[in-house]
């Protein structure tokens, strides 16, 4: 009997990682400003855009199969060069009930901003709970982490409407604390809005 709920377990892990997936605002898979050590699946693809404090965000990932995910975030500032970030994560071993998700990546490949190479674990917990942690060098400058919660929909006064999924997120960045929610409008769809490097940040991404 616990072999096949640790089996179980471990599905539900795999199918979650589609429901956590999500573009950061620098284009990896991740949190707000930070990578997770989710990995797209071979086909895959996120795609999405951020309005930041100085201007916005489109970014675009795909999964390559072989744990191997590459994507792509265009910087369109107002009042400041242009840049154009080339993303790329391997994912190294996969989350399971009892150890978390492995990842080494690396942002900003060609060099327009800032290379940061970094590595990245991740692990769900019990309620609802999910952390992060990595090291990188670049814009990380040593360590970051986050901690997700979710909220499961819930009816309202015993009707059929339901409140979206919404997973609040704080994380350090290397730099900044940051916060967030991000919502599940429909399967695939999120909405996210919150407080980065001290400014208001709203996106919205699909992931499907």
């Amino acid at each position: 009997m616990k072999g096949k709920i640790s089996w179980l377990v471990c599905c539900l892990l795999l199918v979650s990682a589609t429901v956590w997936a999500a573009p950061s605002t620098n284009g990896s898979t991740g949190l707000i400003n930070t990578p997770s050590a989710d990995v797209l699946r071979e086909g895959q693809f996120s795609a999405g855009y951020y309005h930041l404090k100085a201007g916005g965000v489109g970014v675009f990932d795909f999964g390559m199969g072989h744990n191997w995910e590459i994507g792509v975030a265009g910087f369109r500032y107002d009042s400041a060069a242009n840049r154009t970030y080339l993303n790329a994560k391997f994912a190294l071993a996969p989350e399971t009930v009892f150890t978390p998700g492995l990842a080494i990546g690396v942002e900003d490949i060609a060099q327009d901003g800032q290379r940061t190479v970094y590595a990245a674990a991740s692990k769900a917990l019990p309620f609802g709970f999910r952390i992060h942690a990595g090291i990188g060098n670049g814009r990380y400058d040593g360590v970051f982490a986050g901690i997700e919660k979710t909220i499961n929909p819930v009816s309202v006064l015993s009707g059929n409407n339901t409140f979206p999924a919404t997973t609040l997120i704080a994380e350090y960045d290397g730099h900044y604390m940051n916060y967030g929610a991000r919502l599940s409008v429909v399967p695939g769809m999120k909405l996210d809005a919150g407080w980065r490097q001290h400014d208001f940040y709203i996106g919205m991404s699909f992931t499907n």
